[in-house]
């Protein structure tokens, strides 16, 4: 009865670590990943750098992005922060 009373504390401390910290980090990836693999050619998106381009073609690893008329460039699906939405 001793040993479990001083351990239940510590079980109770990885119980919150796990509900505040571990599961919504995990929910987080998880719903990029769902982002990340369900862009498609002439998506709008956000690099990690800042930049707004425009997907010329999806790849398995690399997408292929327009920067501007002329530029076109291959950038890796991690890069992608996110996808622009226009405020138009």
């Amino acid at each position: 009865m001793d040993i479990i009373s001083q351990l239940l504390p510590f079980v109770f401390l990885i119980a919150i670590m796990y509900f505040v910290i571990i599961r919504p980090q995990q929910k987080e990836a998880k719903s990029r990943q769902a982002m990340i693999d369900a862009l498609s050619k002439g998506d709008k998106v956000i690099t990690n750098g800042g930049f707004i381009v425009v997907i010329h073609k999806v790849e398995e690893k690399f997408l292929s992005v327009k920067m501007n008329d002329d530029v076109i460039t291959k950038i890796t699906k991690d890069s992608i922060s996110k996808k622009y939405e226009d405020e138009a």
